[in-house]
């Protein structure tokens, strides 16, 4: 069900207040905090290239994270804010908020889809046009989904999959309440055409 949850590798800072910040960050190491989990906050610093190639990776504010310091116990994280030079964009402070295993939090989960060597339409040429390869969840997390599955068995040209459609796992709700579009089956350009073709000989 869940899967493996990412490490973020930080170490605990000694000191606080802007001349720490500033001496974290000409050793190439971005300043943070971790606060919440009913815990005193914990000033730490993160590797500067590091944080930068995790940024890039994509979904860093809705990942959930196992943050490892060394001498200290690991803690399950979510990022609840980077901020960012304003001239060159890059990361000068990071805000980290620990969570229960209860907690509730919305994060991307990936969507796959199966049997498509059982649905018709795609078997006439049909083509899986996929609206949203993630969607948005609301999960405890404990509890975090690895993917969501969407059954494509029986589908024809034409169909569309909507949210409603899909069996989420237990606990986990979509974060938007509209019955929104996930993927459709669109027709082939030629089978398109001979359907115009035929409906005008009509």
């Amino acid at each position: 069900m869940a899967g493996e949850i990412p490490d973020l590798i930080a170490e605990a800072r000694m000191g606080t207040g802007k001349g720490a910040a500033r001496q974290a960050r000409r050793e190439q190491l971005v300043p943070g905090i971790v606060y919440g989990g009913g815990k005193d906050p914990q000033p730490i610093n993160i590797k500067y290239n590091y944080l930068l190639t995790k940024l890039k990776q994509g979904r860093f504010l809705s990942t959930l994270f196992n943050l490892k310091v060394e001498g200290q116990e690991d803690v399950r994280v979510i990022c609840r804010g980077v901020q960012r030079d304003v001239v060159k964009d890059l990361p000068t402070h990071v805000d980290l908020m620990r969570l229960r295993r209860t907690s509730r939090i919305n994060l991307f989960i990936h969507v796959n889809f199966e049997n498509a060597d059982k649905a018709p339409g795609l078997k006439r040429g049909g083509t899986l046009t996929i609206v949203r390869p993630e969607v948005e969840l609301e999960v405890t997390a404990g509890d975090i989904p690895d993917h969501i599955t969407v059954d494509l068995t029986g589908k024809n040209i034409g169909d569309v999959i909507h949210i409603n459609d899909v069996a989420l796992p237990e606990g986990a709700k979509p974060t938007i309440s509209r019955n929104f579009v996930i993927a459709n089956i669109a027709a082939p350009s030629g089978l398109r055409s001979s359907d115009n073709e035929e409906a005008a000989e009509e």
